[in-house]
């Protein structure tokens, strides 16, 4: 199986939340045996909700622990890197048209959130810069055309 880049970051996020879920279970569990102590389980809204609330966490358990499993965990931090963009490092970027600064952080595909400056490592801003340096100027071309950035820092954080 192919393996998935994913920053300590995101890895970490995963493993929580599946710690959550699987103190949920517990929980879920004794919500349906005292749901089936109410009576006739076929007119019985609390059973089928709980039921059903079971479903989703076994679900939500299943996805993430596939997740963990496929994923290759990169610490930039360990990487000597020297200017250089690779998967997990964090770009600031000048706009060279508006003169305006954007900071993204390359990460994995479930890891991304543009509006907290992470973007997909397919992205095609993330596509554009991966291998370039600080320093450098590119042309990236986005759904609204064509843009050309100069790279002003590389972090590795």
């Amino acid at each position: 199986m192919e393996k998935v880049p994913m920053t300590v970051r995101g890895a970490q996020l995963l493993r929580d939340e599946l710690d959550r879920l699987l103190k949920l279970r517990p929980k879920i569990s004794e919500a349906i045996a005292e749901a089936r102590e109410l009576g006739d389980l076929k007119e019985n809204a609390e059973y089928h909700a709980a039921r059903e609330e079971q479903g989703i966490c076994e679900a939500q358990i299943r996805d993430i622990e596939f997740k963990l499993s496929v994923a290759q965990v990169i610490d930039v931090t360990k990487m000597d890197n020297s200017g250089k963009i690779i998967f997990g490092s964090t770009v600031t970027l000048i706009d060279v048209d508006t003169d305006a600064e954007k900071t993204y952080q390359i990460v994995g595909e479930d890891e991304a959130d543009i509006k907290a400056g992470r973007i997909s490592v397919s992205s095609p801003i993330a596509r554009g810069l991966i291998g370039k340096m600080e320093g450098d100027e590119v042309t990236i071309v986005t759904p609204g055309g064509e843009k050309v950035f100069e790279i002003d820092r590389v972090d590795y954080v």
